[in-house]
């Protein structure tokens, strides 16, 4: 039985407010918000468990739509226990995981497999996203909208055989799918065309600076115009992943109320902290698809995701081993992990006067719920689940090998001083994280969606 809990003085911020208040927590769910005068005249939360947040803020759970825990198959990177670890001590409280593993997540049996690993191991809440190929749309069409949070689809290549380029395939998912699909897209013949270009010019000695030149802007923007088009035609619930150029902007819309697009768009940190001036001493370490490019597509995604265009902050957590990405650049593979320090880094932005708390909540915990319909999660509000995050604003912390929860223990951003640090993370009301110690007893729990 999960515990009863007063969260006591925390600045609360939630739906573009901040104000101070007591958060009473029971049966994994946010049972009160109360003033602290509530408190005084109620006998009732004087049994409760008392954390005192004074002078600290409050949070929703952070809602990562984009990650690769690497489980099945790849486990030596990170496997659903030590990647949701990773994740709770940063604040996420809700991962959604790709379908690139091994086996590839292209059968329900396979997918649900999945989930009964998670319902195991993960410490935070999860779901599964169903992979397509070009040969498995009578899987696709199976898929349970209130159980899975979306359709998974490569248009650019990946592990194995996910990548799916048969237009008529494409066009199968977009018009028959039972909910939201989320694409990754690159064009693969482009993409093909530059890398043999620069593999016979480099041979095996080539720079990680060329990485943006072959997966070009061009491929990102074919792609996703594509992807666009065919969501148009086909009225699909489309969620574009980890855009990373300014071209690609111009195919979304911050006119409407996210909740009613049909066409919905995600950044991802990296690609909002990198610069391709950045690979000269960062190297593979910044290598991830699609590639990290040019300040001035930076400075655009900034401006995208400030007006509206951009819905979602995510992080695409792709660990592979620091061997792995110390290989020549041509053998060395794309990805990263980030879940630990998405909060830290995004908070950084706060505290160099770019963008307000109010704002990275809506784009971390509240635009995801409302983009993928989950079910009483992303807002703290009566009734809803108690994923929270208490958060000093003024505790700072340099990013280090020794306070790494990463299995591959480490991180790009190895050397970084954040002025923020996580001190507890709730999950369902549970207790889960605090202050370095974690409190592992009590699992996460599947999503559910309201369509």
């Amino acid at each position: 039985m999960s515990k009863s809990f007063l969260i006591h003085g925390a600045e609360i911020v939630n739906e573009g407010k901040r104000f101070v208040a007591d958060i009473a927590v029971s049966n994994g769910k946010i049972e009160r918000i109360l003033s602290p005068d509530d408190v005084v005249s109620s006998a009732k939360y004087q049994s409760y468990e008392k954390i005192n947040a004074t002078g600290k803020i409050i949070i929703p759970g952070v809602i990562d739509d984009q990650v690769h825990f690497r489980e099945p198959g790849f486990t030596h990177k990170g496997d659903i226990y030590t990647e949701s670890r990773a994740g709770v001590a940063g604040g996420i409280t809700t991962f959604m995981e790709m379908p690139n593993t091994s086996p590839n997540t292209l059968t329900q049996l396979l997918l649900e497999e999945k989930y009964a690993l998670a319902a195991k191991k993960s410490l935070a809440n999860y779901s599964f996203y169903m992979g397509a190929s070009n040969d498995n749309l009578s899987e696709v069409i199976k898929t349970d909208p209130r159980h899975v949070c979306g359709i998974k689809v490569f248009m650019g290549s990946s592990t194995g055989n996910m990548l799916v380029d048969d237009q008529k395939t494409l066009q199968g998912i977009f018009s028959e799918a039972p909910c939201l699909v989320a694409v990754h897209c690159e064009d693969e013949p482009t993409i093909q065309k530059n890398f043999l270009e620069f593999r016979a010019k480099y041979k095996d000695d080539a720079p990680a600076s060329i990485h943006p030149m072959i997966r070009n802007a061009e491929a990102c923007y074919l792609s996703s115009a594509k992807a666009v088009a065919l969501a148009k035609e086909y009225n699909t619930r489309l969620h574009i992943l980890h855009l990373s150029t300014a071209a690609e902007m111009s195919l979304f819309v911050n006119d409407i109320p996210l909740k009613d697009k049909r066409i919905t768009a995600e950044v991802c940190m990296h690609h909002l902290w990198f610069s391709d001036e950045d690979y000269a001493t960062k190297g593979n370490l910044i290598k991830w698809n699609p590639a990290v490019k040019s300040a001035a597509d930076r400075a655009m995604l900034w401006t995208a995701l400030l007006d509206g265009r951009i819905d979602v902050i995510a992080t695409d957590h792709a660990p592979h081993t620091f061997e792995e990405k110390l290989r020549p650049y041509f053998h060395s593979p794309s990805g990263g992990p980030m879940v630990q320090h998405l909060l830290q880094a995004m908070f950084q932005f706060y505290h160099n006067g770019k963008v307000s708390l109010e704002f990275l909540v809506q784009k971390m915990c509240h635009n995801p719920a409302i983009a993928f319909q989950i079910e009483k999660r992303g807002f703290i509000r009566e009734g809803y689940a108690a994923d929270l995050v208490v958060v000093d604003l003024n505790s700072p912390q340099t990013v280090e090998k020794s306070n790494l929860f990463y299995k591959v223990g480490w991180s790009p951003l190895e050397g970084e001083t954040f002025n923020t640090s996580v001190c507890q993370t709730f999950i369902n009301g549970n207790l889960v994280y605090d202050s370095g110690e974690f409190f592992e007893s009590i699992k996460g729990e599947r999503l559910l969606f309201e369509r």
